[in-house]
């Protein structure tokens, strides 16, 4: 089990090093909510990311407010939604869920990076498939 936990560190460590040369620019979590609820889960969801992981990467959260069922609450990485939920209009503990939601973003994110390095591109570059 330690090794098989030190080979995943290792290719995450990889996949963060090969980022930093492709990606200038990393860490932005970009703050796309409308409403004070869709700000306030925003706020939360940043903090506990930044003091969670190293940032590098780059998040979009978006909100899409309804009157009648709350906010539509998504997260982006590299252009795909890894995260939704509504958030109710009255929600009390909306900064239990933001967190949850980053440690769900976090987990999400890494997961993906180690899928990327795994991917099989031989006949085809990553960009191409």
């Amino acid at each position: 089990m330690n090794r098989l936990l030190l080979v995943v560190l290792l290719l995450v460590l990889a996949v963060s090093a090969r980022a930093a040369e492709e990606d200038e620019m990393t860490g932005f979590i970009v703050d796309n909510t409308i409403s004070h609820i869709g700000h306030d889960f925003y706020y939360s969801f940043a903090e506990r990311l930044r003091a969670t992981s190293r940032l590098d990467f780059n998040l979009v959260v978006r909100e899409r407010p309804s009157a009648r069922w709350g906010s539509l609450v998504t997260v982006e990485y590299q252009q795909r939604v890894i995260y939704r939920r509504f958030l109710p209009p009255n929600t009390v503990e909306l900064k239990d869920a933001a967190y949850e939601a980053a440690d769900l973003v976090r987990a999400e994110v890494v997961q993906r990076k180690l899928q990327n390095l795994l991917q099989d591109t031989t006949d085809l570059e990553r960009d191409e498939l």
